[in-house]
């Protein structure tokens, strides 16, 4: 499965300061058909929410009575949207076209805080 960010490009400054973007193919699996890479390594995305104590309030509401709670289903989707893109920035830092084998995971910390990270391999296109 291959996906893109809406945002599409990244941009990185390089030496002298220079602006640039590039695209960065995003995979979640092992192999990009039609394409051969090297292996560059590791590359992660990582970022820490918390909702404010109105969002707390409401979500414990709704722990009483049931259903979504909406505020923290749009924490978790923009935290997923942040980590994906620090991915890119950090596959762009070492050079890299594309990463493979990207995955999430997720946790809480304490009681109302949520961190995200989206990992995967940072590869070079070769072909």
């Amino acid at each position: 499965m291959q996906f893109d960010i809406p945002s599409g490009k990244i941009e990185s400054t390089f030496r002298g300061g220079k602006r640039m973007s590039k695209e960065i193919l995003i995979s979640t699996t092992e192999n990009i058909p039609g394409r051969s890479y090297e292996v560059i390594g590791e590359v992660f995305g990582v970022t820490t929410q918390s909702k404010n104590m109105f969002s707390n309030f409401g979500a414990s509401m709704k722990n009483i009575v049931g259903g979504e709670i909406k505020a923290y289903t749009r924490m978790l989707h923009e935290s997923r949207e942040k980590a994906i893109e620090r991915l890119k920035q950090e596959a762009i830092d070492v050079d890299a076209d594309a990463v493979v084998m990207m995955r999430f995971d997720s946790g809480s910390i304490g009681g109302d805080m949520q961190s995200v990270v989206a990992y995967g391999t940072a590869v070079k296109f070769t072909d």
